[in-house]
């Protein structure tokens, strides 16, 4: 199970946010809260974009770094990408019941 996760949250205009957390879920409802970066005060609400799962802390934050660097369109592509493999993927015998 990893235990952290590197996330992309778009903003309400339009930009992208990206961070890494141990539960990235909590993390936007936490931004939206209005605690956490000071980037995402101003640009509420977000919505998570993206997920993805990192082994430990140390490639979480390389990473994290690593996406931050990419340009915009490379960041849409990684979103469209991963919410066509997430629809694509098999559902497990356990959710599908």
């Amino acid at each position: 199970m990893p235990s952290y996760f590197c996330y992309i949250a778009e903003c309400a205009d339009g930009t992208y946010y990206t961070g890494l957390s141990t539960d990235p879920e909590r993390r936007i409802r936490e931004h939206n809260a209005g605690h956490g970066a000071r980037y995402t005060r101003m640009r509420r609400p977000l919505r998570l974009a993206y997920v993805e799962p990192q082994p430990d802390r140390p490639s979480a934050m390389r990473r994290e770094r690593a996406l931050k660097a990419l340009p915009r369109a490379r960041k849409i592509a990684l979103i469209h990408a991963g919410v066509a493999e997430a629809a694509s993927a098999p559902v497990p015998k356990e959710e599908a019941r």
